[in-house]
């Protein structure tokens, strides 16, 4: 597959990924789709182990994970490898890294030496739990991120343990928020020409997203606990159980749920003072939440929808990844596109978001079938190697 053009907003920036498994690399997948050339360092011979994740006999996360990236071997555990890799970033505007801390440091790439080299550099460092601290020198993963930041202690059923999504959602937000930062910090070197380093733990990214949690026990002594599908005091917003499956009732503000029971034929629930008002609905959430189960299983998803869609409800059925290519909505908006990829052949997968109306961004190129792909291409393009470097270098075992 040949390159698409480059319409996205990053276009001109050059971005040196190290690291692997997801948080770094979503974060170069953010700023790749938006239009930065991502050149991604991976260890000669198998790569990155993000090649093997995914679901099936044949993985394809690596698919989505790695377009729109150029592949290069690089050892970094041997000191050529990393002059080889602090060469590169030389010739970069923004570095990303999810190594453990300290491992920069080690390697002789420490980012204030890069900054000495680089000043205007940007160098995004996502860890488990930060550079500095008491913690900072353990071993993280997304998981034990989402467990310290709260995200694991309040996911599932209350008479269960504590369960997780399933998906690797502390690893992401790290990457978002980081990549985020790097946004940030390039509007700040457009104005003052200074780079900077970002500091973004895993544990923190969770707690961002953890709404007014820790105010809440501050405030009042409230910790919040495990309540399976609902949100304590939020009715009614449930999954409910239709004759054909599960379908998604959001009707928790006033006038809204007026219009709910009017749908449902029981217009003297919206006048009961128990459930007229949010506090009293949330006081008798589980009694509500029963009736209009009761409600729902009379009736197929279809009508359900219907009732919603003629009453301004908000609600929706609860979609798996064959529900997405088959719903006109996701068409429409080209919210799943086909890559022809070099692994796999046309593949579907999700597109590439927000959305820009004057630099929109795109799938230029497909996650590279091999490591080392774009070797010649880059090394040869970057630091002007010849054939016979690239092949000395290679026997050698630094690319």
């Amino acid at each position: 597959m040949s390159e698409a053009r480059n319409t996205g907003a990053l276009k001109g920036l050059r971005v040196v990924e190290m690291g692997q498994l997801l948080a770094g690399p979503f974060c170069g997948q953010l700023l790749g789709d938006m239009g930065a050339e991502i050149i991604k360092l991976e260890p000669p011979g198998r790569g990155d182990p993000m090649r093997d994740w995914g679901l099936g006999e044949e993985k394809v996360q690596w698919e989505v994970i790695a377009r729109n990236k150029k592949s290069v071997t690089c050892n970094l555990r041997v000191p050529e490898g990393q002059e080889l890799a602090r060469k590169l970033i030389a010739t970069a505007d923004i570095v990303i890294e999810n190594f453990k801390p300290g491992t920069l440091e080690r390697w002789g790439l420490a980012p204030d030496d890069l900054l000495k080299e680089s000043p205007g550099l940007i160098i995004a460092r996502m860890s488990g739990y930060g550079q500095d601290g008491p913690y900072s020198d353990r071993a993280g993963f997304g998981g034990i991120g989402e467990a310290m930041g709260g995200w694991r202690y309040i996911v599932g059923e209350p008479d269960r343990p504590p369960a997780r999504m399933g998906i690797s959602i502390g690893d992401t937000l790290c990457a978002s928020y980081g990549c985020m930062g790097v946004l940030a910090a390039l509007h700040h070197r457009d104005k003052t020409g200074e780079g900077q380093v970002i500091d973004t733990a895993l544990y923190e990214a969770v707690l961002q997203v953890m709404e007014g949690l820790v105010a809440e026990y501050d405030f009042g002594g409230v910790i919040r606990e495990r309540s399976g599908s609902i949100l304590p005091g939020i009715a009614p917003s449930n999954v409910y159980t239709c004759k054909d499956g599960p379908f998604m009732i959001g009707a928790n503000n006033d006038a809204i749920f007026k219009r709910l029971a009017t749908a449902m034929g029981r217009p003297d629930l919206a006048e009961n003072p128990d459930y007229a008002t949010h506090v009293g609905r949330g006081k008798k959430q589980i009694e509500l939440d029963a009736i209009i189960n009761e409600w729902t299983a009379q009736h197929t998803i279809e009508e359900v929808d219907a009732l919603m869609i003629e009453h301004s409800i908000p609600a929706g059925r609860v979609y798996t990844a064959k529900d997405m290519l088959e719903d006109p909505h996701f068409q429409a908006r080209e919210a799943i596109v086909e890559v022809d990829t070099d692994g796999h052949g046309p593949l579907k997968m999700q597109n590439t978001s927000p959305r820009f109306s004057k630099t929109p961004s795109g799938i230029r190129r497909p996650a590279p079938a091999t490591p080392g792909l774009h070797n010649a291409e880059v090394y040869g393009e970057v630091l002007g190697w010849d054939a016979e470097t690239l092949a000395a270098k290679s026997e050698a075992g630094i690319i």
